[in-house]
């Protein structure tokens, strides 16, 4: 498969200060900033159908993003402290949240600003994550307990309770079966759901977790260090199989290209790098962020992702490399999909154990130029005020929506 800047591929001229710079064609561009938040952007969210980025912030608020020009922007008031994860359901019908405030959050994402608020947590709830089929909602939070919730009845179903430090991350499994989780205990606890019991529980002495997530086939987990390392572990075998330590800083979060073949992080040593997770080797270290990132996410078609930092910025990239690779592979899998049941954990052979370090072979994008000048406006900001819960007519409606998908 054609990397973004290995052998065959025409490297980037230097620029006047010496740093390699992108090819307009291949590699990453940074194409629009949003600025609106007041404090430090805690966590990025695309919509569904890419239409749309939702994004939190320390600064107490939500905001959505229309990413058409000349739109307004949208900023959600509800929570009392500072939001530290934001997520659309998968379809796309309701927004969640969770904050410092000790709660978590749905919403209907409309100018009505209808919410509920879910209490059950007793200190910083950290993240929040869907299952699949936009039924139930996972909390993780400081009280060290990581919370199921039905998103019909906005109730708590159980609690998971084995961590012993503050829990950072938990999400759910592409099938659904598990959860996984990380803690600052040092430990990624995999859950299974139907039993409710811990099955897998992965120490890592080097740091913790903050952050952690499943590849797109369920297959194998990756978690973000405080150690500046990031990790796959494959769970059916238990076995790390790559370790990246390419950044110079705590890494805060990852996002997964749709294809599964690549892997973009934020991080405190304030750049963005995108791994090439077939060949095993880091393909850009992007820059564009004053200070710390905090959160990355692709688009669900791979063709963008933005990036959220301490320096309030919110960064739009279009993606553009290999592209026609990965939208062969896209394909592959909507057919896949279409005539089998989703893979299961045990249907992928893994691939063999690779230890990789920072190799010289990447492109170096900085546009922070190009953040300065760009002539884009900053939309103007409506507050859309919540509405202390649903309305009655909220659950009919989800309720007829879940008919007409089933």
């Amino acid at each position: 498969m054609g990397s973004g800047s290995g052998a065959g591929k025409k490297k980037a001229p230097p620029s006047s200060s010496g740093v390699p710079m992108a090819s307009a064609l291949d590699d990453p561009v940074l194409i629009r900033h949003f600025k609106g938040h007041k404090d430090a952007v805690t966590c990025v969210a695309f919509s569904p159908n890419a239409k749309v980025l939702a994004t939190s912030s320390l600064d107490r608020f939500l905001m959505m993003w229309n990413l058409r020009p000349n739109t307004k922007a949208f900023r959600f008031v509800g929570h009392l402290e500072a939001v530290t994860s934001v997520e659309f359901s998968p379809d796309g019908y309701l927004l969640a949240s969770a904050s410092e405030d000790r709660t978590a959050r749905l919403w209907i994402p409309c100018i009505h600003g209808e919410s509920t608020s879910l209490k059950g947590h007793t200190a910083p709830v950290r993240s929040v994550n869907f299952s699949n089929d936009s039924q139930f909602l996972v909390t993780a939070s400081n009280d060290k307990s990581v919370k199921v919730w039905s998103i019909y009845s906005q109730h708590l179903l159980y609690s998971l309770s084995q961590h012993t430090h503050w829990v950072h991350c938990a999400k759910y499994s592409p099938d659904g079966r598990l959860i996984v989780s990380c803690s600052e205990d040092k430990t990624v606890k995999i859950w299974d759901i139907r039993n409710k019991i811990c099955i897998n529980n992965i120490i890592d002495y080097d740091g913790f977790a903050n952050y952690v997530d499943f590849n797109p086939d369920g297959t194998c987990i990756v978690s973000a260090g405080s150690d500046h390392t990031v990790k796959f572990w494959d769970i059916r075998i238990n076995r790390l199989l790559q370790r990246y330590k390419v950044h110079r800083g705590s890494v805060n979060y990852t996002s997964f290209h749709p294809s599964g073949n690549f892997l973009i992080t934020a991080s405190n040593d304030g750049t963005l790098k995108i791994m090439d997770l077939i060949e095993g080797r880091l393909l850009y270290t992007l820059h564009g962020h004053e200070g710390p990132v905090l959160s990355v996410a692709f688009s669900k078609d791979g063709e963008t992702f933005a990036s959220g930092g301490t320096d309030t910025q919110v960064l739009l990239w279009k993606t553009n490399f290999d592209s026609s690779e990965y939208k062969k592979v896209l394909e592959k899998h909507v057919q896949r999909l279409h005539s089998d049941d989703p893979p299961h954990l045990l249907d992928i052979y893994p691939r063999s154990p690779h230890r990789h370090n920072a190799k010289p072979q990447s492109v170096e994008i900085n546009p922070n130029f190009d953040v300065t000048n760009m002539q884009i406006f900053d939309p103007p900001v409506v507050n859309i005020v919540s509405s202390p819960t649903f309305p009655p007519s909220w659950q009919v409606s989800f309720k007829l929506y879940q008919i007409s998908t089933s």
